[in-house]
């Protein structure tokens, strides 16, 4: 599948690359969370755990586009990494937040897009991620395919986040066999 990678999206690979970070979001997955940034209602809030070099921050601005509407924040563990990113330079509506993401989710408000791609958030504290979801938002999870995966800790606790989504009561989810495997769910408005 061919992906067309914004000038923004590709200057932040570019410096993924040059430091040595290989966890970046996949452009099939960048591309996905692009269009559910875009789709995100006006006053609208995004969050993103693991900023690492802002590959997928870069998705997500790309998808705001030119909106001033909505606050983007983003929370990295690595203080160095996140001093970095933050230099690089991001609109006004977006935030970079030194922290652990387990730690930060549910005391920095609610959102209509979640993007947990940090341990913290994802494998550990996942309920109050979720919590932290605005009914009718999105929560887009990846490295879902649990056979790409050699470590058998690792695997089995993205198979209880994956267990823990398909299964929750609040949520209607959707396993897509793209890039590492993505499951996107919704909080249902009911």
């Amino acid at each position: 599948m061919f992906v067309d990678i914004p000038e923004s999206v590709a200057l932040a690979q570019d410096r993924a690359g040059r430091s040595g970070f290989e966890l970046s979001s996949e452009p099939e997955v960048g591309q996905l969370m692009a269009c559910l940034a875009n789709a995100v209602p006006s006053g609208g809030r995004i969050l993103e755990i693991g900023t690492g070099c802002g590959v997928g921050l870069s998705w997500i601005v790309h998808g705001v586009g030119s909106r001033t509407d909505v606050e983007v924040v983003s929370v990295e563990l690595d203080p160095a990494l996140a001093a970095s990113t933050r230099s690089i330079g991001w609109p006004d509506w977006v935030s970079i937040v030194e922290g652990d993401g387990a730690d930060l989710v549910g005391t920095i408000g609610s959102f209509d897009l979640i993007f947990p791609d940090a341990p913290g958030g994802k494998i550990f504290k996942l309920r109050k991620t979720i919590s932290t979801l605005r009914p009718g938002g999105f929560l887009l999870v990846d490295d879902m395919d649990l056979t790409a995966h050699e470590d058998p800790e690792l695997r089995d606790g993205l198979a209880s986040v994956r267990e823990r989504l398909v299964t929750h009561p609040d949520l209607t989810c959707a396993e897509l066999a793209v890039a590492s495997g993505v499951i996107v769910a919704t909080r249902r408005r009911t």
